[in-house]
């Protein structure tokens, strides 16, 4: 027996020595470090998720991007936004000016294969639908035989709007327009009948842009399944892994009832070990990620936990409600994976 334990006892320690020797700088995290910030890909303007309001990017992509920042380098600002439309948003990743690509950016298998990139997580769970004018008479998306529709070329909201028509057997005229902030425009001036993108996406050009958001109505369907998140290039695991565990440090931060405002006392007083892992007390995850032990405390301290990101970005500015980003105890999808 004792013979047996030892022999399981060397493996253990075997394996613990090949996972360190296995934790190595990757040539992204090297080169962000030496750069002191995060260049971040962005929307060109999507209040709710990124958009520069009085001159300061704000919303829940702009909020994983300063975590990443509070992660890295403890400090939250260091980072730089690079607006993209979703034409130029995969070409500027893979050619590297920007390290991350937070950016309402739908999961998918060609983009997770054919297009090099690796999705860190999922930080909001969405749908397409489509937004017209009140005074259209419609009421749902199977009248819209014939419409003229804006679209932003490059989206799986293209794919998805084709593909709806045709199982639908009716045809539509797209009007293909290249960025959210145009795309709005040609909508409210009416050069078509209906804008379509993603549900929320629509809450934001009508709560934000429209100058009277009564006089439009957002449809009911609701025709795809969006999974918005993060995405980095392909051959940096080590990168990838500091932008997954922010994303997921922001989410079990919430589980756990961690806020900005009480994060120096459960540091100080908590006695739960998973609260006590996951704000540096009992060393060893900062380590792991090849960060500072207080990474995640820096990160709830600085911009907060997934639930307070998404109150003042979305439910405050936008008029959402959780829904399927509620945390998974409450009925929604938002899971944070093991911190240990």
């Amino acid at each position: 027996m004792l013979k047996k334990l030892t022999s399981t006892t060397a493996i253990a320690a075997l394996s613990v020595t090949m996972l360190a020797s296995g934790v190595q700088a990757g040539a992204t995290f090297d080169a962000i470090k030496s750069q002191g910030y995060i260049q971040c890909g962005v929307n060109t303007s999507l209040p709710g998720f990124s958009a520069p309001i009085d001159g300061v990017w704000q919303g829940l992509d702009v909020d994983l991007c300063r975590g990443i920042a509070a992660a890295v380098f403890g400090d939250a600002d260091a980072v730089r936004y690079t607006p993209l439309t979703a034409a130029q948003r995969f070409t500027a990743l893979q050619s590297g000016e920007v390290d991350v690509l937070s950016r309402n950016t739908t999961w998918t298998l060609t983009r997770d294969t054919a297009l090099g990139l690796n999705f860190a997580g999922v930080n909001y769970y969405d749908g397409q639908g489509f937004m017209v004018r009140a005074d259209l008479g419609v009421n749902s998306a199977t009248q819209l035989d014939g419409a003229a529709i804006c679209v932003e070329p490059g989206t799986t909201t293209e794919l998805n709007l084709a593909d709806y028509f045709r199982a639908q057997g009716m045809s539509f005229e797209p009007v293909v327009i290249e960025n959210t902030a145009e795309a709005t425009a040609a909508f409210f001036s009416g050069r078509c009948d209906v804008y379509t993108t993603d549900m929320s996406g629509l809450a934001s050009a009508r709560n934000v842009d429209a100058e009277n958001p009564a006089d439009y109505l957002i449809l009911p369907e609701v025709i795809s399944k969006e999974p918005l998140g993060p995405a980095v290039r392909h051959g940096d695991d080590q990168w990838m892994d500091v932008v997954r565990w922010t994303l997921t440090a922001m989410i079990e931060a919430e589980e756990y009832g961690i806020t900005s405002e009480n994060v120096d006392e459960m540091r100080d007083t908590s006695t739960n070990p998973g609260i006590r892992r996951l704000l540096g007390v009992t060393p060893g995850m900062g380590e792991a990620l090849g960060v500072s032990e207080d990474w995640a405390y820096n990160i709830i301290k600085q911009v907060g936990n997934y639930g307070e990101s998404y109150q003042t970005n979305v439910t405050d500015l936008l008029g959402l409600d959780r829904g399927l980003n509620a945390l998974w105890t409450e009925g929604g999808l938002m899971y944070a994976y093991p911190v240990r």
